[in-house]
């Protein structure tokens, strides 16, 4: 690898990286599609056994509804008709003989049966009234269906109907009846019959026996015995789907509804092969497919990599030729491949020349900063001592004059200011001398001392101090000259009529940050890495002067290290600028005072 040049590693890393992921992608892939395709076969279970539920539930209540009509016509409003008219109403009822071809009965209040429409030997006559159904629309006076029951007189599996016949006034007089034969009832619907390799069956869970297995003239066929069919078992578990493995080892998607009303347990179950098959065939696309993205990815990879080293190499080579010489300590190691040794070469040449450019920018600042405080304090003098009548009173015109020049003179003036301390910081020479200073003494300073401009801005300035705040550990002039540098920033890029807001407030970590805060619209995004950078200015338009050298945010963070703090901000409806110092302490003073 350490021969290979750099457009062949990056081929070679684009392709692995390529494969690596396709190859992630595709078992992940695989997974999600047979989840899919389970969950989409589950559901579909669901439905079909829900579906096949809500056919049978329709079947009984048909008959109910029926049954409860019929029930009505059986009273005059204060009593039972007579059992002749009775059993006369009872051999009319064609829709409701279709409906309970087990029979139609009609019992009194007590539940003893006193006319049918069927005859069976010994049922009229004989008491019901302990079978649990009859007790529950005794007691509940509502149209009821009885779990599946063994006949007592008949021996056959059946489904009781009962709706109960009242007075005008409420009165209990007797219940109306109707019976169906499980075996031939017409209440399983023709359409649920098993399909094609799927498994569709009604279970009752009373019971234990198979509902939809019955035949006419045969018992109710028991469910098979714990462990020999676990499909059923599976159903019988209380887990409405899932997936079971059957004893031959295939693998089936189930699903079950339970239908309350008889305590049948609808269960439907289809073939795992019917998730898989699918999901092979997808996968099979989805690999095919993403062969051919590898094979064009490496190409493409191959070209970007041959064109990017192509074009790195020409780079270096014209930055060579625009620096001739080489000398100095700063050096990148001229290593690896082609491209990146002469790259290196020449980074190595022009970051030499980039600090001889800083060094000779730096004394120039010095010099020409230290060449020009002394007239310029003299001539700073002067203008004060005329603008305070020194040499008499001045004529209005001259009087303006002076004041243009004053201001322009202590705006020149702070720019040197700013220059020498920076030019001090670099050297190491800008002392600070920290004690403990009292917040509210220090923001309201700073917030007076800064009244003046920000009047002449349409600006209102107004600080706060948190009870935990009250004092900080600094120098006092720096932090006035850091405060300063904040709130003249704050009062330019404010828009007119707001107000520039100072606070200072206790950190959770033993540190007082104090937070010079405007209404303006903040620093541009793309300038913050550079804010407190020297020499930086950010480009904007505004109607207020932007004059400056783009020193005073790097002298603030230079004094803010030099005093053990920091600085900072963000945007937040407006620029933050903030400052965090050390709280006062007996071992911080102490120190200081040792030093």
């Amino acid at each position: 690898m350490k021969t290979l040049s750099l457009g062949l590693r990056v081929t070679l890393l684009t392709i692995t990286t390529s494969i690596t992921a396709v190859t992630a992608v595709l078992l992940i892939a695989y997974n999600g599609v047979v989840q899919d395709f389970e969950n989409v076969l589950t559901q579909r279970q669901l439905l079909e056994t829900e579906s096949a539920a809500r056919m049978v539930d329709q079947e009984l209540q048909i008959r109910l509804d029926a049954l409860h009509a019929f029930s009505e016509f059986l009273t005059d409003g204060d009593r039972l008709l007579p059992t002749l008219r009775i059993s006369e109403l009872l051999g009319r009822q064609d829709r409701l003989n279709a409906y309970f071809r087990a029979g139609l009965l009609v019992f009194d209040e007590n539940g003893v049966a006193i006319a049918e429409n069927l005859f069976v030997p010994n049922r009229l006559g004989t008491s019901y009234a302990d079978r649990p159904h009859f007790r529950e629309s005794i007691g509940s006076r509502r149209p009821v269906v009885s779990r599946p029951i063994i006949g007592r007189t008949t021996g056959l599996p059946l489904l009781s109907f009962l709706a109960p016949i009242e007075s005008d006034e409420g009165d209990l007089l007797g219940l109306a009846g109707g019976v169906i034969n499980l075996a031939a009832s017409g209440v399983i619907p023709e359409t649920l019959e098993e399909e094609e390799d799927v498994i569709f069956k009604i279970l009752d869970t009373s019971h234990f026996t198979q509902v939809d297995s019955l035949r006419p003239g045969t018992p109710m066929p028991d469910l098979p015995p714990p462990g020999e069919d676990a499909i059923i078992d599976a159903a019988l578990s209380g887990v409405s789907t899932g997936i079971v493995e059957d004893a031959t080892g295939k693998r089936w998607v189930y699903a079950t509804k339970h239908l309350d009303r008889v305590g049948w347990l609808f269960l439907r179950a289809e073939p795992y092969d019917r998730v898989t098959g699918p999901a092979r065939a997808s996968f099979s696309s989805f690999l095919q497919l993403s062969v051919l993205v590898i094979l064009v990815i490496s190409i493409l990879a191959w070209i970007a990599a041959k064109t990017a080293t192509v074009s790195l190499e020409t780079m270096s080579l014209r930055i060579r030729d625009m620096i001739q010489k080489t000398s100095g300590h700063r050096r990148l190691p001229p290593k690896g491949p082609p491209e990146t040794r002469n790259l290196a070469l020449a980074f190595n040449q022009l970051m030499e020349e980039r600090e001889s450019l800083d060094e000779m920018k730096d004394q120039f600042v010095s010099t020409v900063s230290h060449e020009l405080r002394t007239p310029l304090t003299s001539i700073n003098g002067s203008l004060k001592l005329l603008s305070a009548g020194a040499a008499g009173t001045l004529p209005e015109k001259a009087q303006e004059m002076l004041t243009i020049a004053l201001r322009n003179s202590d705006q020149l003036q702070h720019l040197i200011s700013d220059l020498l301390d920076f030019n001090k910081a670099l050297v190491g020479k800008l002392s600070v001398y920290p004690c403990t200073i009292d917040m509210h003494e220090a923001l309201s300073q700073a917030v007076d001392g800064n009244r003046g401009m920000a009047h002449s801005y349409g600006v209102e300035c107004s600080y706060n101090v948190a009870p935990h705040a009250a004092k900080v550990w600094a120098d006092e002039q720096r932090l006035r000259q850091v405060l300063d540098n904040f709130l003249s920033n704050a009062i330019k890029f404010s828009p007119e009529g707001s107000t520039v807001n100072v606070v200072g407030e206790a950190t959770n970590y033993d540190m007082i940050r104090i937070t010079v805060s405007d209404q303006g619209n903040g620093v541009p995004e793309s300038f913050l890495p550079r804010l407190f950078d020297r020499f930086s200015q950010a480009d904007s338009v505004s109607r207020h002067s932007r004059s400056g050298t783009g020193l005073g945010l790097a002298i603030c963070r230079e004094l803010a290290e030099l005093m053990e703090g920091e600085v900072g901000y963000y945007y937040r409806a407006g620029a933050h600028f903030w400052i965090e110092l050390p709280c006062p302490s007996s071992n911080t003073e102490v120190l200081h005072e040792n030093t």
